[in-house]
């Protein structure tokens, strides 16, 4: 095997690897006005992520979300992932300038919006608010 050709099979497989684990950092259902307005409607507690996949600090908020949604006092929240280079009208909707926006409602009711947090007691004071 040529070198280039060895070249080439390892960037194939350290991109695989990248979207891989872009994908395994996915929090949330993706956004939808029907599923979000009948958790409102229901009076749940809501959190609303403005993501990007290339962005790291969307990257660095993932882990610590995914690790506050397992404790039980969060088990009930509704957690929808708006695209920020995808769906701009709902980006335009949330009124969120940047990637990394996290915005928690308690039923229709918004009572917290953070960007570029990724301190978890401050994530857990934001999401407490709705509960």
């Amino acid at each position: 095997m040529s070198r280039i050709t060895h070249a080439f099979r390892l960037l194939i497989g350290a991109l695989t690897a990248l979207l891989l684990t872009a994908n395994a950092w996915a929090v949330g259902s993706p956004f939808q006005d029907a599923a979000f307005e009948a958790a409102q409607q229901a009076g749940k507690p809501i959190l609303v992520t403005v993501h990007a996949d290339w962005c790291p600090t969307c990257r660095a908020q993932e882990p610590v979300i995914t690790k506050l949604l397992q404790e039980p006092k969060y088990r009930d929240f509704a957690v929808y992932r708006v695209d920020f280079d995808k769906q701009k009208k709902v980006v335009k909707r949330f009124g969120a300038q940047y990637q990394s926006t996290l915005i928690v409602f308690k039923g229709a009711k918004e009572v917290a919006r953070s960007t570029a947090q990724t301190a978890p007691e401050v994530i857990a004071a934001q999401l407490d608010k709705a509960l």
